[in-house]
Formats: structure tokens, sequence, C-alpha cells
């Protein structure tokens, strides 16, 4: 049963890939949106959670925010070490 979903997905794919550049943007935007509603509710809750936590840190100055360019630089900095 398998091996004849893998060789149904390969068809799908050798299909897909085979259309106009915008055709496989679109169908690559359908397929991940198809994923998000796919989400496990537990974890949706725990991430908003710590969303909201991390915005109320820095509305009340607990954190000052960096901006994304320096964060990489010094994400980058470490793991060049």
């Amino acid at each position: 049963m398998l091996s004849g979903i893998m060789a149904s997905v390969e068809q799908v794919m050798k299909e897909a890939l085979a259309l106009p550049s915008a055709a496989r943007a679109l169908l690559a935007e359908k397929l991940v949106e198809s994923l998000e509603f796919d989400v496990d509710e537990t974890l949706q809750t725990l991430w908003t959670d710590e969303a909201k936590k991390r915005r109320d840190e820095v509305r009340s100055g607990a954190i000052e925010p960096i901006p994304g360019e320096e964060a990489l630089a010094r994400v980058r900095q470490i793991l060049e070490q």
C-alpha cells in the first residue's frame, strides 16, 4: 500500500515540476496552507502564551529588544567560536 502511495506522490511531483513557475508557486502556497491547519492545539497555545509573555516583557521595559540584524550578527559570532 505504501509503495502505491509513494508512486502516486512521485507522479504528482513529476507533473507539478513540469508546470510553469507561477503555477508551481501557487501550488506550493496551497500545499503550505493545507499544513498550517494541521496544528497541535496544545503546542499552539504554548507558542501563543510565550509570544504574549515576550510582548508584555517588552512593553513593561523588563527586556529591551534588539534589531533582527544585530541578533543575527550575535548568533553568527557565537557560531564562529
